[in-house]
């Protein structure tokens, strides 16, 4: 905190409380009462000294910083600008009580440059999983596997409440049926052109927008996910999500609500969970989990 001396009153207050600018004597000193009544005075205003500069260091506290920024994955607030990562790490898992469960991985690298400014980027894309359905053509139910990768490059704009990305690349995805349906025309494996983007934004200081879309030409396959959601926390989010997704043979939409920006050490997860809407499948359930990590 500091010694007594680091910490007096402004001559003006000692002055109001009738005490010299030595700050030890106090103006005159006419018996008990008065001595009483100096030394009062001026325990009075040594508090005062001595409370103001942790007044301002806690009303500073409740300030944000002048260059805080937001992380466009899991809307945390940064306190200061990080350059000392390179490559960011996403990781994720979807279920569903439609039978099917999938998980993805996707590691993007700044080349040009600090990856918390605008610049190139490179994405490399790896998605497996399983799923069943009835086969109504063979009356029996059918087993899938999904193996997809990518390799896309793309430019990354960021400001300061703003990321906006745009990739193109391509995807090599194969899918395997336990047995052969001929009202499932996706099978097979084969190459596709890949484009991709995402948006994260901080339209005020409470709240955030994310959304991510992609499309193969590769079974037509697509995907998109809105989010919007309201700071309850220190960095951390929620609020309703919308996804879109499918290709040649299914179609499916989810609607829910997610929790996001929640940190565990560098680790910084998003959860979500809701009602899905399936072509083949019907209606059902899901749930996913997602993380990053910045090297």
């Amino acid at each position: 905190m500091g010694t007594f001396s680091q910490h007096r009153a402004p001559r003006s207050v000692a002055k109001s409380f009738g005490i010299t600018k030595s700050f030890g004597k106090p103006k005159s000193i006419g018996g008990p009462k008065s001595f009483f009544k100096a030394k009062s005075y001026l325990v009075a205003a040594s508090a005062l000294a001595v409370a103001a500069p942790m007044l301002s260091a806690v009303r500073a506290a409740d300030l944000p910083a002048a260059n805080a920024g937001a992380d466009w994955y899991t809307g945390a607030q940064q306190q200061s600008v990080d350059d000392s990562w390179a490559v960011a790490v996403d990781g994720s898992t979807s279920v569903t009580s439609n039978s099917s469960a999938f998980g993805s991985m996707t590691v993007t690298a700044a080349p040009g440059g600090p990856p918390t400014q605008s610049g190139v980027r490179i994405r490399v894309e790896g998605i497996a999983g399983t799923y069943s359905y009835p086969g109504r053509a063979v009356g029996a139910r059918i087993n899938g596997f999904q193996q997809e990768g990518g390799l896309l490059t793309g430019y990354e704009w960021i400001w300061r409440d703003a990321a906006l990305a745009g990739y193109i690349g391509f995807n090599v995805r194969s899918n395997q049926l336990s047995q052969p349906d001929p009202g499932n025309p996706v099978v097979g494996t084969g190459v596709g052109l890949k484009v991709a983007g995402s948006l994260y934004a901080t339209p005020t200081d409470r709240t955030m927008v994310s959304a991510y879309g992609s499309y193969s030409t590769k079974f037509n396959a697509y995907y998109s996910r809105l989010r919007v959601g309201y700071m309850v926390a220190d960095g951390v989010y929620i609020g309703p999500e919308a996804l879109f997704l499918g290709d040649d043979f299914f179609r499916q939409y989810r609607v829910g609500a997610h929790l996001t920006g929640l940190s565990f050490g560098p680790v910084q997860v998003s959860l979500g969970a809701g009602y899905v809407q399936d072509r083949v499948q019907g209606s059902g359930y899901y749930s996913s989990v997602e993380a990053r990590a910045n090297f």
